[in-house]
Formats: structure tokens, sequence, C-alpha cells
């Protein structure tokens, strides 16, 4: 679709928004993933000045109760609802209040294949003659009105509704490109995954394209065995000049790309920088990506990184030199500003600038708490200056307040850090991890398997169970855990117990989000008794650490 097919349907639909009384008192829900209709419709609510909300597919899809759907819908009381596929739907539309609700469907040829009754073709909306109306609701739309509504991952309790302005959302791609001057030579081309109802994938690379001009290609592919394959196909096919992902994806993509020159060769190619968020980037994950990009351009290729929320429409900050540390978020964006607060032995980060939400929906309370006395944002990550002298080599990121926790001894665990220092110790046996340890006597490690880095070491033939007890695998655990102890010994840093599980985390418990990092509260929530397990159990599950 070109940029005037998007701006056609978008004006279509914006009238018939405006046809059938939805104004911006109630949103827009999507249900469905990324797509070109998902566009359509995106796209043709804000046009009219209505807020569109992009819900995460999986509480529709993956959720058996569906309970974080009825939720969301009850609260935030859409008055129209969008899905581009309606039969995978059909248990998640009829486990939700319909009642004064328009449900919009795309269709294939025409037919709207198990819709239910009283459904809307999209093709109908996008048949509508657009009128002067929906010049004059563009017409009065301002940089303080609500664009979307995106939700928070809501492990726990009610997702909390995050209000994006166009000020947000315009600031953020104005900083972006000052920030990125190589954006204004040429307009950029993305492949990309990344949800749209997650403000990384919807704000930062959708935005982006637009702001610059650029082409979105909507890779299928996901973070996950079995899906990542698709995105190595399409690599073969596409050339980006950016490509932007989170770390888990590029775990994921780093054995496929080792041993696959062609699509190794299609991501590098024409590319001008890689960057990631949603959690740090291991060192030796940060290597291979360099050693790959020198293979195929004779040099490295810019790996950078920026620290935001879904609350500052991304990207409050921004790297754009090479580091002295894989840690380092760079400093604030134009415009922007950030301030370290003493919060028990750390520095906790806040933030303030017109990239900042002006708050919740329908959640005032939360929002007086999210901001302190200057108007500064919360956003629970810890940072410290990388030089206490030089401000301008950015700051680095030193975990989440939240996830930090004290041994019965009342020492700090500084989970985030070492986190990614375990991973890195036992590669390549742990795809992921989450830190124990709150309230006893040492630090613990709940390992999700990495079944590629396994089978190395032990063999191809065997189940996932069989791998996590070999003993080749459990040697390289203990051997790489102890070494991460000798240079770590203080009570704090130094992994007693670890124990390999081969359940992956599941994203409908809240244990990984749609962007594809884990949550460690969720994890250790809904595997408290493997917790009790690690520190109790003396099964062969469990390695201990000299």
């Amino acid at each position: 679709m070109t940029y005037a097919d998007v701006l056609k349907a978008a004006n279509a639909i914006g009238q018939a928004l405006l046809d059938g009384g939805h104004n911006a008192a109630r949103p827009v829900a999507i249900l469905s993933d990324n797509s070109i209709n998902h566009s359509f419709v995106m796209f043709g609510a804000m046009t009219v000045g209505v807020p569109v909300m992009p819900v995460s597919p999986a509480y529709s899809l993956m959720s058996q109760d569906h309970e974080k759907l009825k939720i969301v819908i009850g609260h935030t009381d859409p008055s129209v609802i969008f899905v581009d596929n309606p039969a995978p739907f059909a248990a998640a539309l009829g486990a939700i209040d319909m009642a004064r609700r328009t449900l919009v469907v795309g269709t294939m040829d025409g037919v709207m294949d198990g819709a239910p009754d009283g459904a809307v073709a999209l093709s109908d909306w996008m048949a509508v003659a657009p009128g002067p109306a929906v010049d004059d609701a563009a017409g009065a739309i301002t940089l303080d009105t609500i664009g979307k509504i995106l939700l928070t991952s809501g492990s726990t309790g009610l997702p909390k509704g995050v209000l994006n302005s166009h000020r947000m959302m315009v600031s953020n791609q104005v900083s972006l490109a000052q920030a990125c001057s190589f954006l204004c030579d040429e307009p950029p081309v993305f492949m990309d995954w990344l949800p749209w109802n997650h403000t990384f994938g919807g704000n930062f690379n959708l935005n982006m394209v637009l702001h610059n001009g650029g082409t979105m290609y909507i890779d299928e592919g996901r973070p996950v065995p079995g899906r990542i394959e698709a995105t190595i196909t399409n690599l073969k096919e596409i050339s980006p000049t950016l490509y932007l992902n989170v770390p888990r994806g590029f775990d994921l993509l780093l054995p496929l790309l080792e041993a696959d020159d062609e699509a190794r060769d299609g991501l590098f190619r024409n590319l001008q920088i890689l960057f990631f968020a949603g959690a740090a980037l291991p060192r030796n994950v940060w290597e291979r990506l360099d050693k790959l990009a020198i293979a195929v351009k004779g040099e490295r290729v810019p790996i950078t990184t920026s620290l935001g929320s879904t609350e500052t429409a991304p990207a409050a900050t921004f790297m754009n030199w090479y580091p002295k540390s894989a840690a380092n978020i760079g400093v604030p964006l134009p415009g922007n500003e950030l301030k370290l607060v003493p919060n028990g032995d750390k520095l906790e980060i806040r933030m303030r600038g017109p990239i900042i939400t002006p708050g919740y929906y329908k959640q005032d309370d939360l929002t007086a708490k999210a901001f302190d006395e200057e108007g500064f944002f919360r956003i629970g990550d810890a940072g410290k200056l990388e030089d206490d002298d030089n401000p301008a080599e950015g700051v680095v990121f030193d975990g989440r307040v939240a996830e930090n926790f004290k041994l019965l001894s009342g020492t700090w665990v500084h989970a985030g850090q070492l986190r990614l220092q375990a991973i890195a110790a036992a590669s390549p046996v742990i795809q992921d991890a989450v830190v124990t340890g709150q309230d006893r006597n040492e630090v613990g490690l709940l390992a999700f398997i990495s079944l590629d880095g396994c089978k190395s070491l032990a063999g191809t033939d065997l189940t996932p169970d069989e791998l996590a007890v070999h003993p080749a695998v459990q040697e390289r655990l203990r051997t790489g855990l102890a070494a991460h102890n000798r240079d770590n010994p203080g009570n704090s840093t130094r992994i007693k117990r670890v124990l390999l599980m081969t359940e992956p985390p599941q994203i409908d418990a809240g244990e990984i989000t749609d962007k594809g990092y884990i949550n460690q509260r969720a994890v250790l929530t809904r595997r408290a008794n493997i917790v009790d397990r690690l520190y109790t159990g003396a099964d062969g599950g469990i390695v201990v650490i000299e």
C-alpha cells in the first residue's frame, strides 16, 4: 500500500466513524495483530480525533479465560472493536460484553468468515465517501489531543491505559531524527515484527517510518522457536536499513544467521544501525553481531539503544556513539530532562519533557503517583553516570528499582545486572533467567533452557528434559557460574544454586511480554513452588555452585 492508499482508507474510515456517532469519549479497540487493515483502522480513528487502543492479541488468542480482555474492555469501554480475521477471535468476542459496541471485521473476498451477526465489514467503511466533516475533525486536533491509549503489560491486576498525545509521538520522532541524522539522508526501510499494541513497535518503529517517509514490511516471524525461521526467510528478500529488536529476538536470530550466509547478508547489506530495547543486550550477543557485520560490510554496524516506556512514547534517552559499557542508555533526547534521585543504594531515574504522558485513562490516582513534586515521571529504573566527571558519556542502566531485593543479611541484590552476568557466564546453556533469593540466605537462579545451546553440548537427539539434566550441560552451568563467583565473591553477587527449566515463559501468565522480555516478578509468583524446590530440594536438576 502506498501512502496515498492509506490516506484514502483513513479518510473513508474516519467518515464512517463520524457517521456512526463515534468520538473522543470512547476509543476504538483493535484486537488483531499487525496488518495493513490494522493500519487503516488506526489511522482512520486518529484522523478524526478518536483514540485508538490496540490490545495484545494474546488476551484473545492465548488466554483460556479471557479475564484480562474482559477487564480491559470493561474499563476502557470502547465504542468500536475491530478484528481483522474474526474466526480465531470467536471465543474472545463471546466472552466480552458487546452491548453498545460496533464490531468491525476484515473480509476475505467480501465474505466475513466466522463473523457474528451484526458485524460490519471494514470494506463497507472503506467505501464511504469522506466529506468536509473529516477535514473539520482533523483540523480540530491539537498537540494535546489523545491519539492512542496503549496498555501496559498488566502482569498483576489491571493493565494501565497510558494516554499518548500527538505531542508525545511527534516530539519523539523530531528528537530521534536529530539524534540520527542519517534518517534525513534517505527514507528508511524496516522489516519488523514488533507489535503495534506496544510502544516499541507502534510508536518508535511505525512512527519512525511515517515521520521519515520510509517503507514498512510486516514480518510474520516471532522470537520463538518455530516462528523465528520466517524472519530468516524474509531477510533473504528484504534488506532493511535499520533493524530493531528485543535482546531475546537477537539471541534467537544469531545461530540462524551464523549458519545462513544469504540471510546474514540480507540483514547487513544495507544496514545503517542495529537497535535493541526492552532489556539489556548481553555482551556475547553484542560481540557476535559485530562479527557478522564485519563479515558482510568489513566494519561494525553501530548497535544502539535508548531508555523509555509506554509513558514516554517511547524513547526518553538515546545513545548515538560507541559506548564504554554495553549497559549505556545514552543521554536525554533533545528537549527532555533526566534526573537521578537517591533510592536506597541506587539512583532512581526520573524524566520530564514533551514526550511524557499526561496520565492514565480513567485512573487519576495512578497518574498522581507517577509524578514527583517537580513534575518528573517516575519510570522505575535505576541508572548511574558512565563518567561522574562527564555526563555527556551517558547514563548506564542499573536495573529496575522494583526488581531489586534484599537477602536475609539485609544486602541488596541487583537482579537485572546479575541476570545478564549469569546468562553470559553460562553461555550457551541459558536462554534467559530470573534471579531468586528474596528473604533467603543466598542468591539462586531459575534459568530457561537454550535448546540449541544445550544440543551443541549434549547432542541433538535428546528431549528438553533430558538435555536439562545431561552431565555436559550441568557441568557447563557449574563451571561457568563458578567462574562468575570467583570474580564476584560477594554474598549479593555470588550465585549458589541454579535450576534449568524446560517449560518456556508463558505470555498468558504475564511471564513474558509481547515484545519478548522476561517479567521477573510474574515468573517468581507463578513458579513459587519451583523457587521453594530450588532452596529445599536435592534432586538431580538442581546444580549447586561452589
